[in-house]
């Protein structure tokens, strides 16, 4: 019998990071593959963030972020974001929005600036809703994608 882990790495989905600033102006981030369009009108998407997260913390307490869709050279910046690296934001380029978390310069292909509309625990995470602000299109690269516990580009269409 397949285990539900193994279900969900034989499923593709696009690759972000998540960022947000605590209180004191901080900038935290982390890689995720949980987003989801929830509603066109009004523009409304989810993230989902483990319990007991430093960027989930620091999210709650702003009431804002940022989703930062990476494009598919944008692999070392995936990892960079996921390894727990307490500098990883001194080695990549990024801006300060007026609302939400850290803009990934020439990482992300498109950013959408979010204001948390409302939380929902299940299990070990927390689903955030995020009314989205203001979205910004850096660039036409393909999306970074994830799946089989691989990276890949946005195949060409035949």
């Amino acid at each position: 019998m397949t285990s539900f882990r193994e279900l969900m790495a034989a499923f593709p989905t696009g690759v972000a990071v998540l960022t947000t600033f605590d209180l004191d102006d901080t900038p935290w981030g982390m890689t995720i593959s949980s987003v989801c369009s929830v509603s066109m009108e009004p523009p409304t998407l989810l993230v989902c963030v483990r319990n007991g997260s430093p960027t989930l913390d620091a999210l709650l307490r702003r009431g804002s972020f940022t989703v930062n869709l990476l494009h598919h050279a944008a692999r070392p910046v995936a990892e960079l974001f996921c390894s727990g690296d307490p500098d990883r934001f001194s080695r990549v380029a990024w801006e300060r929005p007026s609302l939400g978390g850290p803009h990934l310069l020439f990482d992300a292909h498109a950013v959408a600036d979010c204001i948390v509309s409302h939380t929902q625990e299940v299990g070990t995470h927390v689903v955030v809703f995020g009314s989205v602000r203001d979205v910004t299109h850096r660039s036409a690269q393909e999306p970074l994608l994830y799946g089989k516990r691989q990276y890949a580009a946005w195949p060409a269409s035949a």
